[in-house]
């Protein structure tokens, strides 16, 4: 499944090149088809909290950033996220759940997710969620690493 994986992504990155060198006849270089998205204050306020520590502030910020935004499983990862540093695992749980479900494939949610179960000692459900990164990070990424580590010491533990 990986090799067929690899060689999809090799066709493909052969396509976009001959486009980018032929030129693409219907692109065009005006910026006034910016498609791009108005930034989320809350989300970015939430976020700056969250790096300082500052984890009940960090939710208030989401539940507003929630109102407004399209990527709703970001939130709701970072949510979780939130909730398992204050010690409130029902509630993480609950979070990166509805994360997951909007986005199954979200790594930072499959992440944090497995991380919870080790700390809840189910140690199955944290390595079906390395499963899953193993399958999204083709070429590695830093949440399949964590989670691996995090497996690997909770093992030693046992």
């Amino acid at each position: 499944m990986k090799l067929f994986q690899f060689l999809v992504l090799i066709f493909l990155l052969f396509q976009f090149n001959f486009e980018v060198a032929l030129g693409n006849p219907d692109s065009s270089d005006s910026d006034s088809n910016d498609d791009s998205k108005p930034v989320n204050v809350a989300y970015q306020n939430a976020y700056y909290e969250i790096k300082n520590g500052n984890f009940q502030v960090a939710i208030k910020y989401l539940k507003q950033a929630a109102k407004s935004s399209t990527n709703k499983a970001d939130i709701y990862n970072l949510m979780g996220y939130s909730h398992r540093k204050l010690d409130l695992l029902e509630e993480a749980f609950f979070y990166y759940h509805k994360a997951l479900k909007l986005d199954p494939l979200h790594k930072g949610a499959n992440e944090y997710i497995g991380e919870l179960y080790l700390r809840t000692n189910n140690l199955k459900k944290a390595e079906e969620h390395l499963e899953v990164l193993d399958d999204v990070c083709l070429f590695g990424c830093d949440e399949y690493d964590d989670l691996k580590d995090a497996i690997e010491k909770y093992k030693k533990r046992m």
